[in-house]
């Protein structure tokens, strides 16, 4: 176009938009498309552009197919304003075009349930209604837009009313000093790592607020998902986590008795008594590594929606601690297959196990 037309245009927008705003560092920018157009026409590999402005090779491949013109070559500017096209939604939300839909969701929301449960239940209760066939993350969106109803700290199970950045960091100070006496979770049994036998378990504490710095020990089984939850009145020391626990696992029967995992905390520093105490056999996670202890972290978030971050947990009384262990066991799990860790775990304690509602 000659300069006079470009003119024109201007003249008549009154503004020229700029496309490159930033959204999130997890999108590629203009400089971004730029930077891969001129290395596909220095005929680079595309691993070595995707390193060179710190991708992945496979978000690059991604973008070169979506980017591309329809005669197949990839222009850097035409590219990036079709991803701006690309993220604009001018259709209305799901659930703020039908009040039925939102009113279904806020009653399960009251009831505690979370969007992950909601949105399975939609399909299974309404297998035909497709338009309620809604994704975890559009319940999540419409929770955090107010469209259900007003959200407070209660509306969630993370007690958040705004969305928080994901990942946290975790500092190891005071982990194990007794490195040599540890038995790392690389030499745990097969059978606990695939989850084909009961009686392998995770554990850890969840922190309270309190002079004193209350605590809870939260142990989980690996096969049933099934939970325990132990209070620790007198604190969280080594001689007092190793009293209770040998307390609770001497209570089980035999075939619920042969791994517990851990991470390395202080806590745990007399493991041999513990493990002399059950039967256990213990062995501790790699630091700074919860995704080893998957299914304990899991059970710690849920146990969070009742008993939040700062709560002195010496002053929950221990009913109400077990009743929160009831909740959580009778809850059904997409992990196993809408099941309960109560049902699946009544075939070895049938008579300390509150039934399912």
């Amino acid at each position: 176009m000659s300069p006079s037309a470009g003119s024109n245009w201007f003249i008549d927008a009154g503004q020229v938009s700029f496309l490159d705003q930033p959204i999130s560092p997890r999108f590629l920018t203009q400089d971004d498309r730029i930077e891969i157009a001129e290395g596909l026409i220095r005929g680079e590999p595309v691993k070595f552009i995707a390193t060179r402005i710190g991708r992945s090779f496979q978000t690059v491949y991604r973008e070169i197919a979506r980017g591309s013109r329809p005669d197949g070559g990839y222009q850097p500017w035409w590219a990036h304003s079709q991803a701006h096209l690309r993220r604009r939604r001018p259709k209305e939300r799901i659930v703020a075009a039908d009040p039925e839909l939102a009113a279904v969701i806020a009653a399960r929301l009251r009831r505690g349930w979370s969007p992950t449960q909601i949105s399975r239940w939609l399909r299974r209760r309404w297998p035909r209604r497709k338009r309620w066939h809604v994704c975890t993350e559009t319940i999540y969106d419409a929770v955090y837009r107010g469209l259900p109803f007003p959200i407070t700290a209660q509306t969630l199970r993370t007690r958040r009313i705004y969305r928080h950045r994901r990942g946290r960091g975790r500092s190891r100070e005071g982990a194990l000093k007794q490195l040599t006496a540890m038995k790392s979770i690389r030499d745990r049994p097969a059978r606990a790592e695939s989850r084909t036998q009961v009686g392998h378990w995770e554990g850890d504490l969840i922190i309270g607020g309190g002079g004193q710095r209350s605590a809870i020990a939260t142990l989980v089984e690996r096969r049933t998902r099934f939970a325990l939850l132990v209070p620790l009145p007198d604190g969280h020391t080594a001689p007092t986590v190793a009293r209770a626990l040998i307390s609770v696992f001497t209570g089980l029967p035999l075939p619920l008795r042969r791994t517990l995992t851990w991470d390395q905390g202080n806590e745990m520093f007399r493991h041999p008594v513990i493990e002399e105490g059950t039967g256990l056999k213990i062995y501790f996670a790699d630091p700074h590594s919860p995704w080893q202890r998957g299914s304990n972290e899991n059970v710690n978030g849920l146990v969070r929606q009742y008993l939040p971050k700062g709560i002195d947990l010496n002053s929950v009384p221990p009913n109400q601690v077990q009743d929160i262990a009831d909740l959580l066991n009778t809850r059904p799990r997409l992990v196993l297959t809408d099941r309960t860790p109560a049902q699946l775990m009544r075939r070895w304690i049938p008579t300390t196990i509150r039934d399912d509602p």
